[in-house]
């Protein structure tokens, strides 16, 4: 099988996730322990009983769910899953594709998010920034009302055929949502986000951020990777930088790079972290090829057996 191993970004996290796979082993426990350590928060304590309010500030989301993501690789390496030709990670989730790729180590990767979280904290003032998931209009539709209206919101996330997230200052997305009504859209919700990601807002934290990166050496992929920037593979270590901190205020090509993949031979694409958002988007991508989201404990066992020789 040609396999992509695909990583879950902010929104999929929840209290106690993956908590079941401890009878399988303790990795995903102690990269949330090492990670705890590395920026001094308790993340252990955090994901098991949350406050949820907490769990969704930014600068703890991210390094909790690479955590948990990079823990469940690792288990799955154990078990001798087999390893993918090529991995993606939705936003946030491209920083566990890159530990997979081994472009970052797990504890360089953890300070980065971690960091990263915090200037997309610093770049609004709390509550003046949000994200609404709009359902049923095409990317142009959206982009139609996004251009049609005088203020800053924008397409953050191209996730799949009739479904593209916005971004934008919270006092204007009521309007642009009420104008996709209009346009038809089915349904519009918003995401459990403290940071409006992936719009020009940002941009002021990209450029922090790329101080940031500065120190940081990335190695050459050892599979291939597909970034959010471009929808395509990265092959020069010495692009990665500009890609990450293009990411913080550009679009989220999702649905393209999962066509990319499936282009270059994906047949099979493995969910790697908690929640099954990728998943289920996939069905709406392309239903012709095999998802499969690890989190699920029974599907990850079922999946386990089937590859032992």
């Amino acid at each position: 099988m040609s396999i992509g191993y695909l990583f879950p970004g902010q929104g999929s996290q929840s209290i106690g996730m993956l908590a079941d796979f401890h009878t399988l082993g303790s990795e995903i426990h102690d990269h949330l322990a090492h990670a705890s350590e590395i920026i001094e928060i308790d993340l252990v304590k955090i994901v098991a009983h949350g406050p949820v309010e907490l769990l969704n500030q930014t600068a703890v989301t991210q390094p909790a769910i690479l955590a948990v993501s990079v823990g469940l690789l690792s288990l799955s390496r154990r078990v001798g899953m087999v390893v993918p030709r090529a991995v993606a990670g939705h936003s946030l989730g491209e920083y566990s594709a890159l530990v997979a790729s081994n472009v970052l180590d797990f504890e360089t990767a953890i300070k980065l998010v971690h960091q990263r979280g915090l200037v997309m904290q610093s770049a609004l003032p709390e509550g003046t920034g949000t994200m609404m998931v709009v359902l049923g209009l095409s990317d142009e539709q959206v982009q139609q009302v996004c251009d049609s209206f005088d203020g800053t919101v924008e397409i953050a996330n191209y996730n799949s055929p009739g479904q593209v997230v916005i971004g934008g200052l919270a006092n204007e997305m009521e309007q642009v949502a009420q104008m996709c009504t209009e346009h038809g859209a089915r349904r519009i919700a918003t995401v459990a986000m403290s940071v409006p990601s992936h719009c020009s807002l940002l941009a002021s934290a990209g450029e922090r951020y790329r101080d940031v990166l500065a120190s940081v050496v990335f190695r050459q992929p050892n599979i291939d990777i597909y970034q959010n920037v471009n929808a395509e593979i990265a092959t020069d270590a010495n692009n990665f930088k500009q890609n990450l901190v293009t990411q913080l205020s550009s679009s989220v090509l999702w649905h393209q790079s999962i066509r990319s993949m499936i282009s270059h031979g994906v047949k099979t694409f493995i969910e790697c972290g908690p929640g099954r958002v990728l998943t289920g988007l996939m069905r709406r991508i392309d239903r012709t090829v095999n998802a499969i989201a690890l989190s699920d404990l029974k599907s990850f066992e079922q999946l386990v057996e089937r590859e032992q020789p």
